[in-house]
């Protein structure tokens, strides 16, 4: 992607530029030493009653005759699946050994019923979080999408909503027809087993412990996607259709959360570690409907860029150090906004310029 406007074109060079403040990374360090300890006894409860939640809300949806009933409890199901969702970030980030357990439970319970099992994420995530890779064409979670066409925008949401249809073909006709055809087994590996947004992106086939963890948690949403299929037989066609209407809010939520991540300016360039948490979003208290967009963890994104190994339940606590310890002309203070219309609104008025 070229950029034709030169003042569009000065900004993001200016922003690969940015040095880093020692000051903040310093004090940020101190944190990662005193806060990344997962706590099982906060992840556990949080996973199990989001996904029992979801689904109980889900099972409202398609059973209640009252349309307003259903639609509330749709709603209900699809921010609480949201949110047990939104833990497959944070097992990207988690330490070998702290949450035993946790990764199957969470697979077994929310990723594989989904559609998402975590090895989408997994080995792909952290390379976003690689000093020399993000925000290069190397990052499979960045896009300049602030220099891009108009149309991109809508184009990005839009690809969210068909989520649950893609999924479906993902698993359920893919998957078994690439084990009977080994060039499409690759093309699958490469081009369709990763959340990510840049289309570039080609992954590397799996090895070792993680290719067996991969080829259950595929087994498993293969098989899921085949039941959800053959349910429409059984069941007629409502309850998929219920399911697949939530799964596809709920993406669209998330990936409006995404386009609200970063601010999306940088060409390519490698960028320092102040440039990379300036190109991202917190969006702290005292707002308090991030919580629901941005759950988990993932209203401080930028924060999370500072400090990638501290859980989520610690986040709001290291913010709260940082600003209090911090100059008030830090950089840190720069990554805060508001909410998430002005940032949607801010991208947009970036793509007028972007020819």
């Amino acid at each position: 992607m070229t950029v034709h406007d030169p003042i569009l074109a000065a900004a993001s060079r200016t922003r690969s530029a940015i040095p880093d403040d020692t000051k903040m990374l310093r004090a940020a360090a101190d944190l990662t030493r005193t806060l990344s300890t997962a706590n099982p006894a906060i992840y556990w409860p949080d996973m199990l009653a989001s996904a029992l939640i979801g689904y109980g809300a889900l099972a409202g949806a398609i059973l209640a005759q009252n349309v307003a009933i259903a639609i509330g409890c749709a709603l209900l199901s699809m921010m609480a699946l949201y949110r047990a969702a939104s833990f497959i970030h944070e097992l990207t980030h988690i330490r070998k050994g702290a949450l035993p357990g946790f990764r199957f439970g969470w697979n077994l319970l929310v990723g594989i019923p989904l559609m998402i099992p975590s090895f989408l994420y997994e080995g792909v995530h952290t390379q976003h979080h690689a000093r020399t890779r993000y925000g290069t064409a190397e990052d499979p979670e960045y896009l300049p999408l602030a220099l891009m066409k108009p149309w991109s925008l809508p184009l990005f949401i839009v690809v969210a909503a068909l989520a649950p249809i893609g999924l479906i073909l993902r698993f359920g006709v893919l998957t078994p027809l690439s084990l009977l055809i080994p060039p499409l087994r690759r093309k699958v590996v490469a081009e369709f087993s990763a959340l990510s947004i840049n289309p570039a992106y080609r992954r590397r086939a799996p090895e070792g412990e993680f290719a067996r963890m991969w080829h259950w948690q595929e087994a498993g949403a293969c098989l899921f996607a085949l039941a959800l299929v053959g349910s429409v037989f059984a069941f007629g066609w409502k309850p998929l259709l219920v399911y697949m209407a939530i799964h596809s809010a709920m993406t669209v939520i998330n990936q409006l959360r995404t386009l609200v991540a970063h601010l999306w300016e940088n060409e390519g360039e490698a960028m320092t570690v102040t440039a990379q948490y300036l190109d991202s979003v917190n969006v702290p208290p005292p707002g308090t409907l991030p919580e629901l967009w941005a759950p988990v963890g993932l209203r401080y994104h930028a924060l999370h860029h500072l400090l990638p190994s501290v859980p989520y339940h610690n986040l709001a606590a290291a913010h709260r150090q940082l600003m209090a310890t911090l100059d008030i002309d830090s950089p840190y203070r720069q990554g805060n906004y508001t909410g998430m219309f002005p940032l949607v609104a801010k991208i947009a008025r970036s793509t007028m310029h972007a020819r």
